[in-house]
């Protein structure tokens, strides 16, 4: 890594904030035993390539392509795949002025949130034409669709519930762990009525219920990279389901590598 990146990694930490931790105060015993969630780890099924000079922030599968928001000023983009090679079928680079985060599949249309400059790009998603924009406040990290909402995080305990159309806030939810709160929520990926959450700094991957925000699966994606690799790359980030399959693929930010996998009891 370039003395250039080494500075740029050290200031986009500490943009970034501390690394999660859980609130000081314990949940009840009687609490902690009901909330306990369950505890589960990947089983890798295939390795598939991925570019390395992707900053991944978003990723989902559609019609058997899939597709990837990556970030960084002046190297962002919207991006088609081939989920088996990874091979770049298409590619739209945002101004050099937008840091570009979390995507979601909305009928025909791709929403692409950015980091703090406020705005969620609307693409139609056979030709990547922008049609639509939307303001909102705070920062951008994750978003989902369930099919009836979108979910958005922005490094918070918090999930924001948004209309579709006018991206207008619809309400939230606080995410907790066996009570206690759970920050840097960033990658969404909205599953049969779950939520799953990648955990900025961490390799875990958390399974919530939107209806409560109670974790109900903290998953262990941990030793997906070889030591080697991992010296070039940055952390966990990306969940993508494929309901053909019933599989997820998984990847992190500058990572050479894409992981086809299921999660299993620990």
């Amino acid at each position: 890594m370039s003395a250039l990146v080494l500075v740029f990694a050290a200031s986009w930490w500490a943009l970034r904030g501390p690394a999660p931790a859980k609130a000081s105060s314990p949940a009840s015993p009687a609490a902690a035993a009901t909330d306990e969630p369950a505890r589960l780890k990947v089983s890798v099924l295939s390795v598939r390539p991925h570019d390395r000079q992707a900053y991944t922030q978003g990723l989902l599968i559609e019609g058997g392509a899939l597709y990837e928001s990556t970030g960084l000023y002046g190297q962002s983009s919207l991006r088609q795949l081939d989920p088996k090679t990874g091979e770049v079928k298409r590619r739209l680079n945002l101004p050099q002025s937008f840091f570009a985060e979390g995507i979601a599949l909305v009928g025909d249309k791709l929403v692409q949130l950015t980091w703090q400059e406020g705005s969620a790009f609307v693409y139609s998603l056979a030709g990547f034409e922008r049609t639509a924009e939307h303001r909102y406040r705070g920062e951008g990290w994750g978003l989902c669709y369930d099919g009836r909402r979108l979910v958005m995080s922005d490094g918070s305990d918090q999930l924001t519930f948004r209309d579709p159309q006018t991206f207008a806030i619809l309400g939230n939810v606080r995410v907790t762990l066996a009570g206690d709160p759970i920050h840097q929520l960033n990658e969404l990926e909205c599953v049969e009525g779950a939520v799953y959450a990648n955990v900025w700094q961490t390799n875990d991957i958390l399974r919530i219920d939107p209806s409560t925000g109670k974790v109900t699966a903290v998953i262990d994606a941990s030793g997906l990279l070889s030591a080697s690799e991992q010296d070039n790359a940055e952390v966990l980030n990306g969940i993508a389901y494929d309901p053909a399959a019933g599989t997820f693929l998984i990847t992190g930010k500058l990572w050479p590598k894409m992981f086809e996998v299921k999660f299993v009891p620990r």
